[in-house]
């Protein structure tokens, strides 16, 4: 683990949105529209319905946006034309695509050998999970991200906020204090720079999300996480003649939280359990896989296997064109 000293940084300053020169073209603010010919009433309805950009807009579809009250197919169509305008939503050249994934951002794990097989560390615009029995790692390292997020990007932090959506109960902040000591940071500060929220339906983490988009419009947040994704569903959908929907729902969480990624330029870190994998073979002891299926599997773009080591050890595998371990 790489230690920073106190003298190093002071004290957190998280840089606001504004002096933010490097991410002008990060996003563009969905109040830009009434420019364009669209009154403020109709966008204030877009913001009331947790839409806070256009590129947020463009992701929706438009039946979904004339489901919102007040805004017929004539406007919603009106409005698409002006967000078109102000966001290139159409095809790039290779080369600005390549210019565009400068904008990644890599936080550190705070673990030099899994940062290695990391690339450098959780990577912005995209999905990194998590997977794993109790007590094998995955928390600690949500805890963990909740502070290196936090370091300027010298430091290989990302230098912005953090985001937790808790469905288990796991988030201690009395943790974060001895990681952030470990940082050479200020606990209090970084504690500051964490929203918090405790889901406890399916539907309370969608709209948990949903929220999400005021905050990381007007704030510089680099981190989102989930800790866990997959445990109100197992919990409020139950038995095979509910799979389907479960599925089906869990799908629209998974694309939510790529859009947020992809939006707002975070991180989505997410946590998830593990079933028995009664194929496993009878040559591994104790088969284990991970939950939710090929819907949740398609939705992560890394995927961290942790288990038990020796002692207070862990082993995290990484499954991501690949299979690499680190042992910490």
């Amino acid at each position: 683990m790489q230690a920073f000293k106190s003298e190093e940084i002071s004290q957190l300053q998280i840089v606001e949105r504004e002096e933010l020169e490097d991410e002008e073209d990060l996003f563009e603010a969905i109040d830009k529209l009434t420019s364009h010919g669209i009154n403020a009433g109709d966008v204030k309805k877009l913001q009331d319905a947790g839409i806070y950009t256009c590129n947020g807009l463009m992701m929706h579809t438009k039946k979904n946006l004339t489901g919102i009250k007040g805004l017929s197919e004539a406007k919603v169509d009106k409005i698409c034309e002006a967000a078109e305008k102000i966001v290139n939503f159409g095809y790039i050249t290779g080369s600005d695509a390549l210019l565009r994934r400068k904008a990644v951002v890599r936080i550190t794990t705070g673990s030099q050998a899994l940062d290695e097989l990391l690339g450098g560390g959780i990577e912005t615009l995209q999905i990194t999970e998590a997977f794993g029995e109790f007590r094998s790692g995955k928390t600690q390292l949500a805890h963990t991200l909740c502070v290196s997020t936090q370091l300027p990007t010298n430091m290989k932090g990302g230098n912005g906020k953090v985001a937790y959506i808790d469905t288990e109960g796991t988030f201690r902040p009395d943790r974060i204090v001895p990681i952030a000591e470990r940082f050479g940071m200020d606990a209090g500060a970084v504690l500051d720079n964490i929203i918090y929220a405790r889901a406890y339906t399916y539907e309370h983490q969608y709209n948990l999300l949903l929220g999400l988009a005021a905050k990381m419009s007007e704030e510089p947040f680099r981190l989102l996480i989930v800790d866990s994704v997959i445990a109100l569903f197992r919990v409020d959908f139950t038995g095979r003649g509910e799979l389907a929907e479960r599925q089906q729902k869990l799908a629209q969480m998974l694309s939510r939280l790529t859009k947020i990624a992809e939006e707002f330029n975070v991180a989505v870190y997410m946590t998830n359990q593990v079933i028995a994998d009664p194929g496993g073979g009878v040559f591994i002891s104790d088969p284990k896989k991970p939950a939710g299926g090929h819907v949740l599997a398609h939705a992560a773009t890394v995927r961290l296997m942790f288990r038990k080591g020796k002692g207070e050890q862990r082993v995290c595998k990484i499954t991501a064109g690949g299979i690499a371990d680190a042992k910490d």
